[in-house]
């Protein structure tokens, strides 16, 4: 069967009766008789193909295929609750808030950010990760609530979105504290030479680095590049190399003196913004994260 075939109307027949063990009292609830409403359930099981049910004594008693069956209507009415409170203004309960955030993005900057909601026992987070125009185009169709990027992103007719500029951090030169225990380099001007690891070409941050780079005729010796942050946090820590980051990636090795600063360069700041579409219903748990000012124009 295709999903056109799967009767709804039975399936929360189904859930309601799985949820209270009997038919009387869900026969009560729903106001139709018992006959008609195991009819409906036998329907839905020759539809699938299994049975849902096995009836001990008066009591019935989900068989495998019933409890998994009864997990996906717990999602399927769930949000089908959810999204009826949210269209009503109603915001108890339970609260989704479904986040993408660009592949380069830091994710200690994502769980600092996200940090004022952890602790809040309404609140489902959904995190989702990946290249930027496959999360805006999920946020388009209501998919994803925000995404995070570390790019702004300029709104057209095509597609219209808010940008709201989150902030804006410093970047750093950082290498093994083993090795650069108490030096510091001007950067770019003596990195010539030195072997580095950097951000990828996908990411803004390398693009500000080797336009500092030129303008000075410095040539670093490129070890790696490397998309992912926290790949890069990695070989930051263990390769001996420097490395060009933003300094909340490494924050925790920092802190522990695993890696120091080596030199910085104010051209280099590494910018964080929140994307959303600018008619969404009010979701609580975002609006506890965005600024409250206006997002600013691309």
């Amino acid at each position: 069967m295709n999903l056109s075939q799967l009767n709804f109307h039975h399936l929360f027949y189904f859930w309601q009766v799985a949820k209270l063990g009997q038919l009387t009292q869900a026969a009560q609830q729903l106001h139709t008789s018992q006959s008609a409403l195991s009819a409906q359930i036998r329907q839905l099981e020759l539809r699938l193909g299994e049975d849902l049910f096995l009836r001990e004594g008066r009591r019935l008693v989900l068989t495998d295929t019933g409890h998994l069956v009864l997990s996906y209507c717990d999602n399927i009415f769930g949000l089908g609750q959810e999204m009826l409170g949210r269209l009503e203004g109603r915001t108890e309960g339970i609260l989704r808030l479904r986040i993408g955030s660009v592949a380069t993005l830091s994710r200690n900057y994502l769980e600092n950010w996200i940090r004022p909601i952890l602790a809040d026992p309404s609140v489902v987070l959904t995190l989702e990760s990946g290249l930027l125009d496959g999360l805006l185009e999920r946020l388009l169709q209501h998919q994803l609530d925000v995404v995070l990027a570390n790019e702004a992103v300029p709104a057209d007719s095509a597609r219209r979105l808010h940008c709201w500029h989150l902030a804006s951090q410093p970047v750093s030169v950082v290498g093994p504290k083993r090795v650069w225990a108490g030096q510091t380099l001007r950067v770019p001007a003596e990195l010539a030479g030195l072997d580095i690891v950097l951000p990828s070409h996908r990411h803004a941050l390398r693009g500000q680095f080797d336009a500092i780079c030129a303008a000075e005729g410095v040539t670093p010796r490129v070890r790696a590049e490397v998309d992912d942050m926290a790949m890069l946090r990695l070989i930051a820590r263990d390769s001996g190399w420097l490395a060009l980051l933003p300094d909340v990636v490494v924050q925790d090795e920092l802190q522990a003196g695993h890696l120091q600063v080596v030199g910085q360069a104010p051209e280099l700041k590494e910018r964080f913004f929140a994307i959303t579409t600018p008619h969404r219903h009010q979701n609580d748990g975002l609006e506890q994260l965005l600024p409250r000012r206006l997002p600013e124009a691309p």
